[in-house]
């Protein structure tokens, strides 16, 4: 609010406003899509000059640029980097071969591309669509070749699962980062992702990826990757304990979702030392380090008997050392959306939306869709939308709590879709599979784009029976 009234002092009128805002994401998109400078250094860009274009003083400007930029890291950093630790030691422990061979051999051979699928969905909660989809080509390559299928039949409802898992999930980072600037609780986030995630993951993340690889040419397994043996270990861990280091952070966030509520209601006392350490044990970072702790005893300390602790900060380190990219990314992104509601740019446009009839929640959505297809990068589009949307939503009492967890998905769910050429996991998803760009156009692309309608049709849904 100082911000707004800092603005208009200076004479900066709502139409002023929103036309710095509108220059400011034509620059964006510019500098990232154009110039191809990285979007980091892009959004610091773009946050200096529309802080000093809407009259944020140069006193002012490093604190206004340094408080959005910590708030959000230090919401953030800690997810991914203990989601990416988790994933990673699934990863090299053998689980996902475990994951995927158990689902398949529960589902039989006709169906093991919904066992395939399952296996994704589970395993792709703590780790990035790359990564886990890497991690996976061994185990779907080998899967293809020895059924005889199309690599598409199998290759296709895996990533499509992944790309569920990463748009709404978190500790990915644009759920994660809507969050924070939302304000929005992860465990009732994470509650409704779920209820969005598993009914769009079967009709769109399976289904549909199965009827559209179907009516693809026959695509033989590249010679890539190695054999169908590059992911064994000597000793695999037992289906047991992969679904119980999976698992575990979800139950211990919506443990913390729950003692939360009943305390809100009047059900549960105030101040009891039991349940406020039951909530410490659920907040989502200290749920992630405690999962993270159990996995690295369970998957790799208990089952190397030397060198186990080497093992484990190699680990951490090639875990570690891909996320720090989107960790910057995702607090320059913070930077920004401090900017926007310093300089008032986000209650202006908030208040445009609104006298547009156009629901806040819709808004999110296309605002997200829209620098989605513009310039590629989920992670950018989600925390963009979300910086933009927040001086409204934190405006609103109304939308506090369930609400603002139903327009945190919405958001991430427009800013996963509409994948296309400048995207670097359609790209990614496509040389791994073998298969043409305009083949890539008819599935994938169809595909991403079903997965961000069908979620958000949900959430809006559910945000319309709670409002």
């Amino acid at each position: 609010m100082q911000g707004a009234q800092d603005a208009a002092a200076s004479g900066m009128s709502t139409l002023g406003l929103l036309a710095v805002a509108a220059v400011a994401i034509a620059v964006l998109l510019l500098l990232i899509i154009r110039i191809r400078l990285h979007p980091f250094f892009s959004l610091v860009i773009v946050s200096i000059a529309t802080a000093l274009a809407t009259g944020i003083g140069v006193s002012d400007l490093m604190p206004t640029l340094l408080s959005g930029f910590g708030d959000t890291l230090g919401n953030v950093a800690l997810l991914i980097g203990f989601g990416a630790v988790l994933g990673r030691i699934v990863a090299v422990s053998g689980g996902a071969r475990v994951l995927a061979d158990t689902l398949i051999r529960l589902f039989g051979r006709e169906r093991a591309p919904l066992g395939l699928s399952i296996a994704c969905l589970l395993f792709g909660f703590p780790i990035f669509l790359d990564a886990a989809f890497v991690v996976m080509l061994p185990i779907i390559y080998s899967i293809a070749r020895e059924l005889k299928g199309s690599l598409l039949l199998y290759g296709l409802p895996a990533a499509g699962a992944f790309l569920v898992m990463h748009a709404l999930m978190p500790p990915h980072p644009g759920p994660v980062a809507a969050a924070v600037f939302l304000h929005a609780d992860v465990g009732q986030v994470l509650l409704v992702a779920l209820l969005a995630a598993i009914p769009t993951w079967y009709v769109m993340g399976y289904r549909l990826s199965v009827a559209r690889a179907g009516r693809m040419p026959f695509q033989p397994v590249p010679d890539m990757m190695g054999d169908s043996q590059a992911d064994e270990t000597s000793e695999l861990p037992p289906f047991g304990v992969v679904m119980l280091v999976l698992l575990m952070p979800l139950a211990l966030i919506f443990m913390n979702t729950g003692i939360s509520t009943l305390i809100s209601s009047g059900t549960l006392p105030e101040g009891n030392t039991l349940l406020n350490t039951l909530l410490l044990i659920g907040e989502t970072p200290i749920a992630l380090l405690i999962s993270t702790c159990v996995a690295m005893w369970l998957l790799v300390l208990r089952r190397q008997r030397e060198e186990a602790m080497d093992a484990i900060n190699d680990i951490v380190e090639q875990a570690v050392a891909p996320v720090c990219s989107i960790i910057l990314i995702t607090g320059a992104g913070g930077m920004f959306g401090g900017v926007l509601k310093a300089s008032g740019i986000g209650e202006a446009l908030a208040g445009s939306l609104q006298s547009l009839g156009m629901p806040l929640i819709v808004a999110g959505y296309v605002i997200a869709a829209v620098i989605r297809v513009a310039q590629g990068s989920a992670t950018v589009a989600g925390t963009t939308a979300a910086s933009i949307m927040a001086p409204a939503v934190l405006a609103a009492p109304e939308l506090a709590g369930f609400p603002a967890a139903c327009i945190t998905v919405a958001i991430v769910a427009g800013a996963i879709g509409y994948s296309h050429v400048n995207d670097s996991g359609f790209w990614l998803v496509g040389r791994f599979l073998g298969v043409s760009t305009q083949t890539m156009l008819k599935t994938w692309t169809v595909v991403s784009t079903g997965i961000s309608l069908m979620a958000f049709g949900l959430v809006w849904g559910l945000f319309l029976l709670i409002t």
